[in-house]
């Protein structure tokens, strides 16, 4: 690990970047160019005091899941990414079947989506990028367990994950849920970590098993969701599915439709998670 040039890399990235290319408010006048140490640490899900260390030659190794936060939030390129892992002494991503490196163009998009909850998911269902809004409708992954992070497995293993849809709503989530998972498998048949999801699934929940057996498959495109959040109630909200150019990510965006009681809720809904993003 080459500390010296792994931190001038670090701080030569940051001052590149403004607030606005990361969809974060100017603030006050700043003395210095780029984003600061703080902002660059809570797009990254990690402590100040971390990626200072980082950026001052004083950190021990970081680990992989944390370099890739690192080049997520400072909107690398993939070869900047590989260089970031070559500094770190660490090889880059290069054996799986999808890429978990989110293009800079892709997270643009994705921060400039200020008053509707979007967010970027691999086709195997970790969630690699939220906007704030997407992180107020159903909570920040940024922190959590890489299992915690894929949207599948927190639906079938953790009970709390479905208290964010109506009763009536979750067998039909489940259903489709299963059906892609089982159209992307069969367009990867060779993807071990896909193949080791769904068999953690299928050994831990009866009821994925039983629709795994059902043998359903579809690949959603475009859909109606409905959400019961605890504090502005209950939204439906178009969900549009766009893919990248691989096909193995996904920009999924939520829309109310104008004039709606959803849409207000919606707006509410950026002022109180915005607010709470602030405060917490």
């Amino acid at each position: 690990m080459d500390r010296s040039e792994l931190a001038d890399f670090l701080r030569r990235r940051r001052a590149r970047l403004t607030p606005a290319a990361v969809g974060l408010p100017q603030g006050a006048r700043r003395r210095t160019p780029g984003l600061r140490r703080e902002e660059v640490a809570q797009l990254a899900g990690m402590s100040t005091d971390h990626y200072t260390r980082l950026e001052q030659a004083r950190s021990s190794r970081p680990s992989r899941q944390m370099l890739a936060a690192v080049a997520r939030a400072l909107r690398l390129t993939r070869d900047e990414r590989d260089h970031l892992f070559h500094l770190a002494g660490e090889e880059p991503p290069r054996d799986r079947p999808i890429t978990e490196h989110v293009r800079p163009g892709l997270l643009l998009v994705l921060d400039r989506l200020t008053d509707t909850p979007a967010q970027v998911v691999t086709d195997r269902g970790d969630i690699l990028a939220q906007n704030a809004m997407a992180k107020a409708l159903s909570g920040d992954v940024s922190a959590r367990p890489e299992a915690e992070r894929n949207v599948i497995w927190r639906y079938f293993m953790n009970p709390a994950a479905r208290e964010l849809f109506p009763v009536e709503e979750r067998d039909r989530a489940a259903r489709v849920t299963v059906a892609e998972l089982r159209a992307t498998l069969a367009s990867r048949p060779d993807d071990t970590r896909l193949a080791g999801l769904v068999r953690r699934l299928r050994a831990g929940s009866e009821e994925f098993a039983a629709l795994w057996d059902a043998h359903e498959v579809a690949v959603r495109r475009a859909d109606v969701k409905r959400f019961l959040h605890p504090v502005v109630g209950l939204l439906e909200l178009d969900c549009e599915v766009l893919l990248s150019p691989e096909h193995d990510q996904r920009l999924i965006v939520y829309t109310a439709r104008p004039g709606s009681e959803s849409a207000e809720r919606l707006e509410l809904l950026r002022v109180v998670g915005l607010q709470d993003l602030t405060h917490g």
